[in-house]
């Protein structure tokens, strides 16, 4: 692993160091076992005092990263295993150095259960697939020639002119040249972190936020300042008060059905981000997943359609409500701001395939996309009240959480001093999974929430898998390692 530290942040290099050993083990790469580098040749490698290598490691045995052992060594606490594996020796540091500071999302997406609730993803039955599929037949019997063509590095124009049109009734007016195509809404965040961040620039997110975007901006070298919540979204009180010690060049936001907490920022602190953004000169990714998915009425207008100066990077993803497998998703800028976005898109992969652009480009063209958002509306406000009802039944009364007004999941937070990460370990066994609070956090981690997706479930698995996660609340909460705890355990 390579530790960069970034000496003129104000973020202290005790908590650089603690961060990225954090980082590391919560993203399992380093396994149960595994043991640090002495105090001294830590000091040595990063160039600073012993003393800071100490606090550093007081910090990660405080929240159970780590253990010393006297006369063996430190090393990385069993996060994934049943059984420590104490026979792993190997110097952390002399591993093949590399920059991948931290890849959380990864690694629950990987973990595999018959009950899924990790994923915020639409069971397939309620996605337009044999249309693609139709869509897909037709397109290479008139067009065969397609299978041997490169697409435009910034989009099919076609696509970008039906997106332009959606976009209106979204009431964020632009034409097809404002909008570049991307490999779903994950490289748009990919390419806005390689423009525009780099070792020392500061993020400003929400706390709790989507763990791929911490991950892809912990890549770039920027440090992550997480912004607290409330009910109306991001708090503008917490976020000008960090302005006395923070510039940050991007803030980065999900003002819609947040994920995971699916909050809604208001309309009146929409405005009130915007110009602020306006006034320290500083660029807004709106992140919008899936503002189409409301269960009560629509959710306030997006932050992009009060963009007047330029400052608000929009991005959509299509592949939650379309086709994952196609992967298309979008970015809306104009000016220099897209020039350099399309120039990082040619880096990376010189633009998307163009049949996947074909192939959904009929939804878009029609009215299919209308009664398509109408039928995920209706069928998922009917999963999120099963599952409200749910957890209402069974869960204990200690636990609470949110009534989301759309999108894909639920935030549920158990009692102070609780883990989520120890309960995942029993329901493994149970064949069922969600996301652990804590990889939603940028720091300060919170470890006593869990995010609880209920869109790839059917209504019976949804049902049975919620009882039995609330059962498992129960028997972790009346186990002596659920009792009466003061800090996190492992």
């Amino acid at each position: 692993m390579k530790i960069e530290l970034n000496r003129s942040s104000p973020v202290s290099l005790v908590e650089q160091i603690y961060q990225h050993f954090a980082d590391r083990i919560l993203s399992g790469y380093f396994p149960g076992g595994s043991r640090l580098p002495s105090v001294r040749k830590l000091a040595k490698t990063v160039g600073v005092s012993p003393v800071t290598v100490v606090q550093a490691y007081v910090l990660l045995e405080k929240e159970n990263f780590i253990e010393r052992i006297q006369g063996k060594g430190t090393f990385v606490k069993d996060f994934y295993s049943e059984k420590g594996e104490r026979n792993k020796e190997e110097n952390i540091l002399q591993q093949i150095p590399d920059y991948v500071h931290r890849t959380q999302d990864m690694y629950y997406d990987q973990q595999l259960a018959n009950i899924q609730f990790s994923s915020p993803i639409v069971h397939p039955d309620l996605l337009p697939t044999e249309f693609l599929v139709n869509s897909m037949q037709q397109l290479i019997q008139k067009e065969p020639e397609i299978l041997a063509q490169y697409g435009e590095i910034q989009g099919d124009f076609e696509l970008r002119k039906a997106l332009t049109n959606y976009l209106k009734r979204e009431k964020i007016d632009v034409s097809p040249e404002d909008i570049l195509v991307t490999n779903g809404s994950q490289q748009g965040i990919d390419l806005v972190a390689r423009c525009f961040l780099g070792p020392g620039d500061v993020v400003f997110t929400e706390q709790p936020t989507y763990p791929a975007a911490i991950d892809i901006f912990r890549s770039r070298g920027a440090t992550v300042i997480p912004v607290p919540m409330d009910h109306e979204g991001m708090r503008m009180d917490r976020l000008t008060s960090l302005l006395d010690t923070y510039t940050p060049k991007l803030i980065y936001t999900i003002p819609t059905f947040q994920n995971p907490t699916g909050f809604i920022m208001s309309q009146k602190r929409r405005r009130e981000l915007i110009e602020l953004a306006n006034e320290i000169n500083c660029l807004i990714l709106e992140d919008d997943p899936w503002s189409e998915i409301y269960f009560d009425q629509s959710p306030p207008v997006h932050i992009k359609s009060l963009d007047q100066h330029g400052n608000v990077i929009y991005l959509k993803g299509l592949s939650k409500i379309l086709s994952p497998g196609c992967r298309i998703g979008f970015l809306v800028a104009s000016g220099v701001i897209l020039n350099r976005l399309i120039a990082a898109k040619t880096n990376a992969d010189m633009g998307n395939p163009l049949i996947n652009q074909k192939i959904i480009l009929p939804i878009l063209q029609t009215n299919i996309i209308s009664h398509l958002l109408k039928k995920l509306r209706d069928t998922l406000k009917q999963k999120r009240d099963l599952s409200l009802q749910s957890l209402s039944d069974f869960a204990p009364a200690s636990v609470t959480w949110t009534r989301p007004q759309g999108g894909f999941n639920i935030w549920v937070t158990l009692p102070q001093g609780t883990n989520t990460i120890d309960l995942l370990h029993h329901l493994k066994k149970k064949n069922i999974s969600f996301l652990p609070g804590s990889a939603c956090y940028p720091s300060h981690i919170e470890w006593n929430h869990l995010r609880l997706s209920f869109s790839y479930v059917s209504d019976q698995e949804l049902k049975k898998g919620i009882k039995e996660l609330c059962l498992s609340i129960h028997e972790y909460l009346e186990a002596p390692q659920g009792k009466n705890r003061q800090a996190p355990l492992f």
